[in-house]
């Protein structure tokens, strides 16, 4: 049922996404060897049939990265290399409306060959409506032997329907002078209640110490969540449990106490650009993920005469031990299931993974695979502006820290009834008891219809 109210709603809106995804097509918008024979006789047909025709396999990949932060620089090079199969990428924005962009391409037969899902939330749904290859199909490339033990976490049935390619890191970019200034080291094991206190002391009259999207808000929740469970032993909603009290009153102290990050209601009217009110020094603390080096390496937007340096993101619990940290890999790529050019999208899919991706460090997205050259991808990371950075900090956070990691994998459902409910506590809407009450209320309500 649930399938099919969510096709419907995407057929109800197909004429206009249809149209927008036409807007929006342009360029700038295992466990067998390599050497396994399943390498593809899906592949050496398709090509003997374009070979035949004359023709050229042509391929799209729709992504949320802009193209000119590495995805054309990565389409140029395989397209210079492999006459026979061209790539084209369009642009879509990872928002509700371009991924409802994306799913009506697909749906209503547009040229979709590949795309990148960025929660596992989507890629459910997008598996479950026949969107996504099953990739065991392929026999020649062993994913978890590649990308690491992370990559099990994108699993879904015990199947991969897509390859996880990047190194999913989130921390707390910080103002390094303005540390250095209040005598503050660089954090590398910290709690909220310290981040609150450094928010403190880096405040400056009427500005902020910390600032952030109000998309990773619920991160310090769902890293306690992720492992303790959304549901306690009895099938009821967890979301009563003390952390998520501690986070919800925490964060309002900063907000309405402390002054020392912006007030919900202020940050949602005012559209409140937080990357550029960081890198103007504006703010000295930030939580954000590795797409901030796509602007922290653009002086001509963005000029800044700090360093920056790196931070994990806190935890509520006091106690390291057992702790959890978002993270892992992402930019989960699959090949659409309706596809004419699965193994041809296979081919690339391999080549980009295990290095034809190395272009995307610029915009701050390393590379997964073990066979990439990692080196090579962080000089890329930073370019010329490597000396703007603490890199030993930047090292830790990325590369060092051995904190486990969680990709949020709550149902789409699930999170916006809990933001709905959290937001009108940060709005001074309704108390804590009763956000608490309505959160657990309305997830028991939800656990009961997927039943």
């Amino acid at each position: 049922m649930r399938k099919k109210g969510w096709l419907a709603g995407i057929a109800s809106l197909a004429l206009v996404s249809g149209v927008m995804a036409g807007c929006g097509n342009n360029n700038n918008g295992g466990n067998a060897s390599p050497a396994a024979s399943g390498k593809s006789e899906a592949l050496s047909s398709a090509s003997a049939g374009s070979k035949a025709s004359g023709g050229t396999v042509k391929l799209k990949m729709w992504g949320g990265v802009p193209p000119e932060a590495g995805p054309q620089t990565v389409m140029d090079n395989w397209n210079k290399a492999h006459p026979d199969i061209q790539i084209e990428y369009v642009r879509y924005v990872n928002d509700d409306e371009g991924n409802l962009k994306l799913d009506t391409a697909m749906l209503t037969g547009q040229d979709v060959d590949l795309y990148v899902n960025y929660t596992i939330s989507q890629t459910a749904k997008r598996v479950e409506s026949g969107f996504a290859a099953d990739l065991s199909a392929f026999t020649d490339y062993n994913i978890d032997e590649k990308m690491g033990a992370d990559a099990a976490g994108w699993k879904i049935d015990g199947k991969y329907y897509g390859v996880p390619t990047t190194k999913s890191s989130f921390f707390v970019a910080l103002n390094k002078d303005a540390l250095d200034a209040a005598n503050l080291p660089v954090p590398k094991d910290w709690t909220w209640d310290e981040m609150r206190e450094y928010a403190k002391k880096l405040k400056q009259g009427d500005g902020y110490g910390f600032i952030q999207n109000t998309e990773p808000y619920a991160d310090p929740i769902d890293a306690v969540l992720s492992k303790e469970g959304y549901t306690k032993a009895d099938g009821t909603s967890n979301l009563d449990h003390p952390l998520v009290r501690k986070w919800l009153e925490s964060l309002n102290g900063m907000m309405q106490d402390d002054k020392t990050t912006p007030p919900l209601g202020e940050q949602l009217t005012s559209k409140m650009p937080v990357e550029q009110m960081f890198l103007s020094g504006e703010v000295p603390m930030l939580n954000i993920g590795a797409w901030l080096l796509r602007s922290s390496n653009n002086f001509t937007d963005y000029p800044r005469d700090f360093k920056i340096a790196f931070a994990p993101v806190p935890r509520l619990q006091d106690d390291a031990e057992g702790s959890m940290t978002r993270g892992g890999i992402g930019d989960y790529i699959s090949i659409n299931a309706k596809s004419k050019n699965q193994a041809a999208a296979w081919e690339f899919l391999k080549w980009y993974a295990d290095g034809g991706m190395a272009p995307m460090a610029a915009g701050g997205r390393l590379p997964a695979s073990k066979d990439a050259d990692q080196d090579a991808a962080l000089t890329s990371m930073l370019g010329d502006k490597a000396d703007t950075y603490d890199k030993d900090s930047l090292n830790y956070v990325i590369f060092e820290n051995k904190t486990p990691t969680f990709v949020r994998s709550l149902p789409q459902e699930v999170m916006d009834l809990r933001s709905q409910e959290y937001e009108k506590y940060f709005l001074g809407a309704q108390s804590l008891d009763e956000t608490i009450a309505a959160m657990v209320s309305r997830h028991d309500d939800y656990l009961k219809k997927s039943k």
